[in-house]
């Protein structure tokens, strides 16, 4: 269990953390042998209100910071630095004040005598059940430094993909959102005068610019009801996203949106083989790689696969195969890990297919960002054009007329 507790030192100095222990009992002797004096121990589920939850979901630690803290990690084991000692001058050098927070608290958990794994495990929001095992392999193996160097490696590269996926999005998606608040404000207060203005004169009006008018009506008429059906779109649309059978549509849609499904298949099957690459090398054993990969991938649909070929491989079955089945899984990879495992070199070729696959995502990158400016050009040249000649001909017919 989980226990949050507040104690005083000899010297009077107030402490507080967590601990991880059996009962209230054993967090009681753990925190004495530390020469503290506990002036409240309580389960911390019971301790946690509602409000402190609330503020843990801005609380949150970036990727880049785990990076660092990796790499420094792998730098003091290398340097025979003791755990403790490390952590110590990490707290002192990290940016982040959570992440401060969460090392200080670490680092009182491994003093009482708990591995870093499981001290590492009471924070799932900051490292993973893959960052976790990969730990839990060093410890077992006496070789920490050199898992550290795999995991800031590995994290690295996620980092740069993750980062590459995203900003193929952002410039377009920026724009759009741009364009669009420029049109409603248009349609809005603009052209509610021009329709009073050409309404007074008599003049004959085109039918583009009426169609305009009575949109621009209904959004000025029903604008406001309309943001609150989409509020209430949006909030049912997240609430459908946490259930399973949400995120099992939303992973399927991923993969089957125009031009974009193919960036993310690739994505995904980039960090499948460097996830399973990294943990063989960690001297993680097949199937729980498996396992492990299955809760970190990230997609819904690759998870479902990789849970199949976990329980493929437990009755005997090679990984070639259960991937094989799968439309998902290109015919390359599969038959590269039937390859990989005739060899002995899975690993290996996992490597060479997560290396493969980033270029893979480079390139699509690059060719989305170049295939999206000339549509983006055309749509919102369309979208202006067609708006400056509704409001310019009926004008100009006026300015013809007298």
């Amino acid at each position: 269990m989980l226990f949050s507790y507040q104690a005083r030192t000899p010297q009077g100095e107030i402490k507080s953390g967590s601990i991880d222990t059996a009962s209230t009992e054993s967090a009681l002797i753990s925190l004495q042998r530390r020469n503290l004096i506990v002036v409240s121990l309580v389960s911390a589920e019971k301790s946690t209100l509602w409000y402190k939850r609330g503020i843990t979901l801005f609380e949150r630690v970036k990727m880049r910071d785990v990076v660092i803290l990796s790499r420094q990690l792998s730098t003091l084991f290398e340097a025979k630095v003791p755990v403790v000692e490390s952590l110590k001058v990490l707290i002192s050098e990290t940016a982040s004040l959570v992440l401060k927070k969460h090392l200080a608290a670490i680092s009182e958990d491994i003093e009482s005598g708990t591995s870093i794994s499981k001290a590492l495990d009471k924070y799932p929001e900051i490292f993973s059940k893959f960052y976790v095992n990969m730990v839990k392999s060093g410890e077992e193996s006496g070789k920490l430094n050199e898992i550290f160097s795999y995991l800031a490696d590995y994290l690295e590269r996620s980092y740069d993909l993750t980062m590459k996926a995203r900003n193929a999005f952002i410039y377009p998606a920026f724009v759009l959102t741009a364009f669009t608040v420029v049109m409603i404000l248009m349609l809005v207060m603009v052209i509610p005068r021009l329709s009073s203005i050409l309404t007074e004169t008599g003049q004959a009006i085109p039918f583009y610019t009426k169609v305009i008018i009575v949109f621009s009506e209904f959004l000025r008429d029903f604008g406001v009801l309309l943001l609150v059906f989409l509020a209430i779109g949006i909030i049912f649309l997240w609430r459908y996203l946490q259930t399973g059978a949400g995120r099992m549509a939303f992973s399927r849609f991923q993969l089957l949106i125009p031009i974009g499904g193919e960036l993310y298949k690739k994505f995904y099957l980039a960090r499948m083989a460097d996830n399973l690459q990294t943990l063989l090398a960690g001297g993680i054993s097949m199937v729980r790689a498996l396992e492990i990969t299955s809760e970190v991938v990230g997609n819904e649909v690759y998870a479902e696969i990789l849970k199949d070929t976990t329980m493929m491989v437990k009755s005997g079955s090679p990984i070639s195969e259960a991937f094989s089945r799968y439309e998902e899984i290109p015919m390359l990879v599969s038959q590269s890990v039937k390859i990989g495992e005739e060899t002995g070199k899975l690993d290996f070729i996992l490597g060479t297919m997560a290396r493969f696959y980033r270029r893979e995502v480079d390139n699509a990158v690059n060719n989305i960002i170049n295939l999206i400016e000339p549509v983006m050009i055309i749509v919102l040249g369309l979208g202006v054009g067609i708006l400056v000649a509704a409001i310019l001909v009926p004008i100009y017919n006026i300015s013809t007329g007298f």
